[in-house]
């Protein structure tokens, strides 16, 4: 940590004291200082595998694009290293909606699809400068949009089924094939990348956003599947209302719409937030299911309240299971996965936010 703290102070050029450890992650850690001046500043160190690497070009090139998140201070690529504003200690999404207090809940998750569907439509223009500024930061990786997540999903995927010993339905790789990263290529804009609840600061000047870890250009319909199915990658996950869930998914909507006016027509808007829905499924049972099978367990380490892996993965495979259409193999795969584990896995139905009630 001393370490940390005098090369941060050395790029920022003044010294930094009294550090607070914010948590972080395998891949980085995030410190607060003082400054000499008596304000305070973030410092984040990335570590040296290919996990961190890529998320230090991504947060680096995603905060120097300046359409959102705090302001870069400053940053070391050799060192990887980065200094950035502090946003201070505002309440998150997840605080609001792991609360008690429902119109709290609502304004935020409101304030979220506005911030998050602005940000996409603002940014179309500018995919090029982010290019250039990943080239800046560059770890010798490319950026998640130049190699998606959801292609690479692929073949884990079908690997994990044949894995556990359950036969693919025929056609299984060819929908997964076509649905591809659901819509990146015709309708893409800027994201942070996990754009979750605890990522998402409601501050009295409104939403501001950290973590850019995984910033990149990707389909607008898989932020909105976020409103839809709620939170598709994230460890604050349970059932909205469902009125609630479609204003917000509207929200979002009418603000992407200003930029793809085409997705004003609902056959279009729904076609890829099926895609976006299968995307995501996809990414939670292979993200979860290794660590589920043994045994359960909650998804978040320390926050409680917080719903179980196998209640999310369940809730996962039920709504693909009951909301798809057009998908019969996908579709098959995930009541195959229901059947399967409907005897062995004592999962409870994922309740309601319980800012709500725990109602949905």
């Amino acid at each position: 940590m001393d370490e940390i703290i005098r090369a941060a102070g050395a790029l920022l050029g003044q010294p930094l004291r009294d550090p607070v450890d914010l948590g972080g992650s395998p891949r980085s850690s995030v410190l607060r200082c003082r400054t000499a001046e008596g304000g305070s500043v973030v410092v984040k160190s990335f570590a040296d595998d290919e996990d961190a690497r890529r998320a230090y070009s991504g947060e680096a090139a995603g905060l120097s694009l300046g359409l959102a998140g705090p302001e870069l201070l400053a940053a070391d690529p050799v060192q990887r290293l980065l200094v950035m504003a502090d946003l201070g200690t505002a309440p998150t999404l997840a605080d609001l909606l792991l609360g008690q207090d429902p119109e709290a809940a609502e304004r935020g998750l409101l304030e979220w699809a506005v911030g998050l569907g602005r940000l996409a439509a603002g940014s179309v223009s500018r995919r090029a400068e982010f290019a250039e500024l990943w080239r800046r930061h560059d770890q010798g990786l490319p950026s998640w949009g130049d190699d998606p997540w959801s292609l690479r999903n692929i073949d884990g995927f079908l690997d994990l089924l044949a894995e556990l010993g359950l036969t693919a339905p025929p056609g299984l790789a060819e929908e997964l094939t076509l649905v591809g990263t659901a819509g990146g290529e015709r309708y893409p804009g800027f994201t942070p990348g996990d754009t979750c609840p605890d990522n998402n600061l409601i501050t009295p000047d409104g939403l501001r956003l950290i973590d850019f870890e995984a910033a990149c250009y990707e389909s607008v319909f898989l932020t909105a599947a976020y409103c839809r199915m709620p939170f598709s990658s994230c460890w604050c996950v349970y059932r909205l209302p469902a009125g609630l869930a479609r204003r917000i998914e509207e929200t979002y909507r009418a603000e992407v719409v200003t930029q793809y006016r085409d997705l004003a027509e609902d056959t279009l808007w729904q076609a890829g937030m099926a895609q976006a829905t299968v995307v995501w499924t996809v990414d939670s049972t292979l993200h979860l299911l290794r660590r589920a099978l043994p045994e359960d367990g909650p998804m978040h380490r320390t926050r409680r309240p917080v719903p179980t892996r196998r209640q999310v993965l369940r809730h996962r495979w039920s709504h693909a299971a009951a909301e798809l259409t057009g998908y019969p193999a996908f579709t098959a795969t995930v009541r195959l996965l229901l059947a399967e584990t409907a005897a062995t896995w004592d999962a409870p139905e994922l309740p309601g936010y319980p800012a709500f009630g725990g109602k949905a």
